[in-house]
């Protein structure tokens, strides 16, 4: 039988998450190694750095090739960041499965001072997220905040070579890299809410593929899922993409999910916050209630800082 072949970016981050999900799949289904492929192609968004992903399409920057193989059969699954992807998907394709989430928590990596409450005035740090540049200026809005693009290792040596005194990365993909120790500070999502989808791994696959679809089943993490649903329909009641910043942090317990999510403008100068809670039978609902909420708590002027 030809091997499921597994699409993935090529960066260290990607490929450990796509090792990840077909170590998984070869315990869930009593598999060898070579029963699976890993596919490495090479995104826009990956080539395309000295540019910030606002001014050059968006999200849809990092899974583009990767769909386009897995619309025409060469792939048979593809591995992603859940924050990375679009709220709109190309037809025929959907995210089939989410592995259990890992820590959602932003890292503060400083060189100025070890807390971002700390750094001197005026310090510079770099963030390639619109969502963290905006809840920095909220926080402090006396420092400089930079676009930082980059894979993990890049950021942190361009840090070492003194570009930034900060930078913020997520905890989950430190964890994933075993590059913890770089880390001084994780920063409380209550203050400093994640991205929705921070710290998950999604599968897309083809709808309708149900061998795929019965592959995958047994990695599938259902409380992950359910809280990705909602704030992935949070993210859709506000069209959100790479160019607005927007939080979003679902969390279950006991059969019931709660919700906290918010927007802000770019600048971080206004920013209007939501909580929702209920079944978790209803989180895509939830989520969608809850970017309505939020949505008319603004004023259309909000908006237009935006564009």
């Amino acid at each position: 039988m030809k091997p499921y072949r597994i699409g993935t970016r090529g960066s260290p981050l990607a490929l450990a998450q796509a090792h990840e999900t077909r170590a998984r799949l070869m315990a869930a289904h009593t598999l060898p190694e070579d029963a699976f492929e890993i596919v490495v192609l090479s995104t826009k968004g990956d080539r395309v750095t000295d540019r910030p992903l606002s001014e050059i399409g968006g999200k849809g920057l990092f899974t583009e090739e990767l769909e386009e193989q897995l619309s025409d059969g060469r792939l048979d699954l593809a591995v992603h960041s859940s924050k990375d992807m679009p709220t709109v998907l190309p037809e025929g394709l959907g995210l089939v499965a989410f592995l259990e989430r890992e820590d959602v928590r932003d890292a503060f990596i400083g060189r100025a001072a070890p807390r971002l409450e700390d750094l001197p005035q005026n310090a510079v740090v770099g963030s390639s997220s619109l969502r963290r540049q905006a809840l920095i200026r909220r926080l402090r809005p006396d420092l400089s905040v930079i676009t930082f693009r980059g894979q993990v290792e890049t950021r942190l040596r361009k840090l070492d070579e003194g570009q930034v005194d900060a930078t913020l990365l997520a905890h989950a993909g430190l964890k994933r890299l075993g590059n913890t120790g770089v880390i001084t500070e994780l920063l409380d999502p209550e203050s400093f809410p994640p991205a929705p989808g921070q710290g998950a791994i999604c599968i897309e696959a083809r709808t309708g593929d149900q061998r795929i679809t019965d592959l995958l089943a047994p990695i599938n993490h259902a409380d992950t899922q359910a809280a990705l649903l909602c704030e992935r329909a949070f993210l859709g009641a506000l069209d959100g993409s790479c160019r607005t910043p927007i939080a979003g942090l679902a969390r279950i317990s006991e059969g019931r999910i709660s919700f906290y999510g918010m927007i802000l403008t770019p600048d971080g100068s206004v920013w209007h916050d939501i909580r929702a809670e209920g079944p978790v039978g209803d989180a895509a609902q939830l989520g969608a209630a809850a970017g309505a909420e939020v949505r008319g708590k603004a004023a259309s002027g909000f908006f237009d800082s935006w564009a």
